[in-house]
């Protein structure tokens, strides 16, 4: 039998740890974040309500989780210029977890016994706009919530994750289609999955032949409505063309924003690595 030499074994892990992406090795915890909504992290029946949620769905040991607290003001500081709508501090409810261990995909778990309006499919579309395609993330609320200041405590657990920070303008996109579509739903009897699979399938369209003329994305949305039998208002096609043409507009940050995080994920030709970065609008 061949032997094997201490230098030889040295030589092997050295190896394998190069093959290791920085900050996703084996049973590290800083790929399981959650974000708490501050009026939810003061209240320690609101926290238990929500702790308890995310050990049941998602199994963790919150112990050895990192933890980040969303106030109204980061919310403010994308809502006021969408939305125009101004939350205090007693007013951000939503809670997220991120677990980067399950990195085949891209899925969202809402609670939807407590988030009112945004559903999973539409934190889906809004985090594949960020170039978001990996993870599992769990939402929920210890009292009823709209859901839309989980969406910024979601795109920051995603850079403590990772360590990269996500581009303002990028964020504002992703939370302008979010809000977009709650929008409609809300003022409207869209179904609101179905209207997401709607805005998934126009801007893929929009991608794949690289399309910025407004009135060709909104003959798109047209079609689309038509395909999927959704009555959209005029007013609801130029609110989504819109806010599909922002995200179009912010491609370089995108894909500034990628590069950033291959380069932290190693680039060690590892399927999860590519996995992560497959794309926008997979």
């Amino acid at each position: 039998m061949r032997k094997i030499s201490l230098s030889m074994i040295i030589l092997s892990l050295i190896i394998i740890g190069m093959l290791i992406p920085v900050g996703f090795s084996a049973n590290d915890n800083s790929q399981t974040v959650i974000t708490y909504g501050e009026t939810t992290q003061h209240n320690a029946n609101y926290k238990a309500i929500v702790d308890d949620f995310f050990v049941n769905q998602a199994n963790v040991d919150l112990n050895t989780v990192e933890s980040k607290i969303i106030t109204a003001d980061e919310v403010n500081k994308i809502a006021s210029t969408i939305t125009g709508k101004v939350y205090n501090s007693n007013q951000i409810f939503s809670s997220a977890l991120v677990d980067l261990n399950d990195n085949d995909n891209l899925e969202v778990s809402v609670d939807k016994s407590k988030i009112t309006t945004i559903t999973g499919d539409m934190y889906l579309s809004a985090l594949k706009s960020v170039g978001i395609t990996n993870g599992h993330v769990y939402v929920t609320s210890p009292v009823t919530a709209t859901g839309e200041s989980a969406l910024a405590g979601i795109m920051n657990s995603y850079e403590v994750a990772t360590d990269v920070e996500i581009p303002e303008t990028v964020k504002e996109a992703a939370n302008n289609e979010i809000y977009t579509q709650a929008e409609i739903v809300e003022n409207s009897d869209v179904d609101a999955d179905e209207l997401s699979k709607l805005v998934d399938d126009v801007k893929e369209t929009v991608q794949e032949e690289d399309i910025t003329d407004h009135a060709t994305i909104v003959n798109i949305i047209n079609n689309y409505t038509i395909n999927y039998n959704i009555n959209l208002t005029n007013n609801d096609i130029e609110n989504l063309a819109l806010s599909i043409e922002q995200i179009q507009s912010v491609q370089g940050d995108i894909d500034n924003y990628e590069s950033q995080v291959s380069e932290v994920l190693g680039n060690a030709n590892t399927d999860s690595a590519k996995g992560f970065l497959s794309g926008l609008f997979n």
